[in-house]
């Protein structure tokens, strides 16, 4: 039953486990069902400020920020006790995300619990100090080394489509680093940040004020971190606008940032390439967790010549996919987050279809999943490059099909985007295919289905996609600041 999941309705300030000023609450949905599953905290201003004066007295005050071993110890700490836990994680996630159960056994839960330890041991070999050795420097002698050190206080804004993995790619080297966390989660997957807050407050050595969770339906809140002078690195993943918005809040007190924005990435399939390979892919990539990922492959590039057999092989890749309930293990693709994201979905469709396109298969709400807000896997043919759904991010499970006319034509077709976040190529001729995907202006590119998502591997943008990387060695170097120190030799 709903109301038997494990949740947590408080937010987490300053190690303890408190309500949001004057009890606030607001109800959280289940997007699968449409039933209410319980209340998160409402934080308001108070709340806020609360957490980021608990956060900056830990960083100023404690020795969180010196002791390595103990982070390292703490962290895995943390996976531990989250590994203990994943069964009733998994449960909530399923409830609160709509994520289909099987992707929990993958990034939504289990691939970035298992990442802390990857995040723990990168920590306890780093090169804190990094020698340079002696040099002259007017006529004496000096010894030059370079300190990394932990950025200081971090905000960590999250969304609602991936959000424990997001969560841990962030507050994971954040805390490594020896930074201090504010978490804010998304209005819609309140649980799943406050949560991984009960876990670190109750089942870890992590101390009060080291992390602290705020959970609230209001974006205004995200808004009052990045303006808050004690704030030192905001780390935002969603939307383009939104980045554009925390750019320009951020800019009076000129605070680090981390942004991993949207993407609108291309899948290209080469002349040469196995059909039923890139139909498959295609398929699963814009229906997995209801095309609501920021780097799955939603434009569709297929060669000229061979327009329509591709086409129809994507179709019935496309009506072949299982979805609807995301409690059935058989489904990749569950429902959208919400009414309102379903309506803007739908709302691209229709454009598609005004500005010239044709809906090949999908298009609407499937007759057989009268609850819960589901838009049935849709293909979309007959648009100009220009058209709206080809240049928008939808983040829905909508395909849009254009034809090439060969390697440098999809190549420039890939590159004419805002966006340069992720990309796929599909070639029978690797070599071929390796040219393809290094002209490719994206972050990350997956060449014949082969998958990059991983802890060790650098994750974000070019472009308006963002700036900055999450996961590998760059994403932990996103939260230490370098310091060059000389002395006498």
């Amino acid at each position: 039953m709903e109301n038997a999941l494990w949740h947590e309705e408080r937010l987490l300030i300053g190690g303890k486990l408190v309500e949001a000023t004057g009890g606030a609450t607001y109800e959280n949905t289940n997007p699968a069902t449409e039933a209410v599953i319980g209340t998160a905290a409402d934080a308001g201003g108070p709340d806020v400020d609360a957490a980021v004066t608990a956060a900056r007295q830990a960083f100023d005050e404690t020795s969180w920020s010196t002791d390595h071993p103990f982070r390292i110890r703490c962290l895995r700490q943390l996976q531990e006790q989250l590994t203990k836990h994943a069964d009733e994680l998994r449960q909530t996630i399923v409830a609160e995300v709509g994520a289909p159960l099987a992707l929990t056994y993958g990034p939504q839960l289990d691939t970035p619990v298992n990442s802390l330890s990857w995040i723990a041991d990168l920590a306890e070999r780093y090169a804190w100090r990094q020698e340079l050795g002696d040099s002259t420097v007017f006529g004496a002698q000096t010894d030059r080394f370079v300190l990394r050190e932990p950025a200081g206080v971090v905000a960590a804004i999250v969304p609602w489509n991936f959000p424990m993995q997001i969560q841990l790619a962030k507050v994971g080297p954040a805390l490594a680093a020896g930074c201090t966390v504010v978490l804010k989660a998304a209005p819609d997957t309140p649980w799943t940040a406050s949560l991984l807050g009960r876990i670190a407050a109750e089942e870890t050595d992590i101390p009060p004020g080291v992390f602290n969770v705020i959970t609230s339906s209001r974006n205004q809140m995200g808004q009052q971190l990045v303006e808050d002078p004690r704030v030192d690195l905001v780390s935002f993943t969603g939307s383009t606008a939104t980045g554009r918005t925390i750019m320009a809040a951020a800019a009076p007190t000129l605070k680090r940032l981390f942004l991993e924005l949207g993407g609108k990435s291309a899948l290209v399939v080469l002349d040469d390439a196995d059909f039923d390979l890139a139909s498959v892919l295609a398929a699963f990539q814009v229906t997995t967790h209801a095309g609501q990922g920021c780097a799955i492959t939603s434009r569709l590039l297929l060669p000229r010549a061979r327009y329509d057999e591709g086409v129809e092989a994507v179709a019935t890749a496309l009506a072949a996919m299982a979805y609807g309930d995301p409690t059935d293990a058989s489904n990749l693709m569950g429902p959208l987050i919400s009414e309102k994201q379903r309506q803007r979905v739908l709302g691209y469709i229709t454009a598609a279809v005004d500005q010239g396109g044709t809906v090949v298969t999908g298009g609407g709400i499937p007759s057989h999943l009268p609850t819960g807000y589901y838009v049935e896997p849709t293909l979309i043919s007959g648009l100009s490059p220009d058209a709206t759904p080809v240049r928008e991010e939808i983040f829905g499970p909508v395909l849009c099909v254009l034809p090439h006319d060969g390697d440098d034509h999809a190549v420039a077709l890939a590159n004419d985007s805002i966006y340069g976040l992720s990309g796929a190529v599909v070639g029978a001729d690797l070599d071929r295919a390796r040219q393809v995907a290094a002209r490719l202006r994206t972050g990350t590119v997956g060449i014949n289905g082969a998958q990059w998502y991983a802890a060790d591997v650098p994750f974000g943008g070019y472009k308006q996609s963002g700036l900055g990387r999450e996961s590998g060695i760059a994403g932990f170097e996103e939260y230490l600041e370098t310091k060059s120190v000389a002395e006498p030799a």
